[in-house]
């Protein structure tokens, strides 16, 4: 069995250089693996980081023209020449056992064809108080997921599914299922969900997967994200995205051009946020926050 790990990164030399450098520390598997770097079209120093890893780490680069993080995923699969393909981000540092705990979860559930861990917050300094107070409830935002400590099956109804920064697929079946170019928020007029897109795909067409709690990442919040510009800006992309639910709605009254309910629903979460900011606390005012912004945001849709 050998294993493929995946890096996309676009023009973040910095950050992927902390990656390399905490993959070289990694608990070595006990099958053959290899690293991947995809390469997408970056114009800063990253090929001379990846100059620096060549010979410290299993590494075969990849350059990917064509921009948008579904087409450097794309390329990965079409070069990974493992059976199967561990995907994480050029932000984030993998535990010591991070990789032995995939490898160990692969042998465990041979019918399994999707896997995801923990993906915890690496902050770039001391966030906000607001920020810490409603945590709990803005952590998606942030790709950060965390469903335990023991081993579960992955479950669409649930919402047991892992993100982007910290999973894995069977080969065979990601090569059946690549990666939407019209989805992702680095796309011009584009949505969330990629990766969510593809693991459902896989879970929807009968494959199982599981949840490996030893398989874990911490991924970086910069100081730019830690601002309410930032969360109303990812939950607008979220209604742009759930905007596919409402198109083709027969028999409901419109105005200017959109569901008349919809600007109904926008007005009445943005009113309610207002009132909530005059107590000071977060905890009244981050849901109406995002009820507001994922309105907003599919009525732009």
């Amino acid at each position: 069995m050998k294993l493929t790990i995946a890096i996309c990164t676009w023009n973040r030399a910095q950050l992927l250089k902390r990656t390399l450098d905490r993959i070289t520390r990694i608990t070595p598997p006990a099958n053959t693996w290899e690293l991947i770097v995809i390469n997408n079209n970056s114009a800063d120093e990253t090929e001379y980081v990846l100059d620096f890893y060549t010979s410290r780490l299993p590494l075969r680069r990849i350059f990917e023209s064509q921009p948008g993080l579904s087409n450097a995923r794309n390329a990965a699969i079409r070069n990974a020449t493992g059976e199967y393909i561990i995907w994480t981000d050029d932000d984030v540092l993998v535990d010591r056992e991070w990789l032995v705990a995939y490898e160990q979860a692969f042998r465990r559930w041979p019918d399994a064809s999707v896997f995801g861990g923990p993906v915890k917050p690496w902050f770039e300094n001391t966030p906000p108080s607001w920020l810490s107070t409603v945590w709990r409830e803005v952590a998606n935002a942030y790709a950060i997921r965390d469903f335990g400590s023991e081993p579960i099956s992955l479950d669409i109804e649930n919402n047991i599914i892992p993100f982007g920064a910290n999973f894995a697929v069977k080969i065979s079946e990601q090569r059946k299922f690549f990666y939407d170019p019209n989805l992702g928020r680095k796309m011009q007029h584009g949505t969330l969900g990629e990766e969510t897109a593809v693991v459902r795909a896989i879970l929807n067409s009968g494959y199982s997967g599981w949840w490996v709690p030893g398989a874990s990442v911490q991924h970086w919040i910069p100081r730019e994200k830690q601002t309410l510009s930032y969360l109303k800006s990812y939950w607008r992309l979220h209604g742009k995205h759930l905007a596919k639910d409402y198109e083709g709605l027969a028999n409901v009254p419109i105005f200017f051009g959109r569901p008349r309910w919809l600007w109904r629903k926008a007005v009445e979460a943005e009113i309610t946020y207002y009132i909530s900011r005059l107590s000071g606390d977060p905890r009244r005012w981050i849901k109406p926050l995002m009820q507001a912004s994922v309105y907003w945001g599919a009525l732009r849709k």
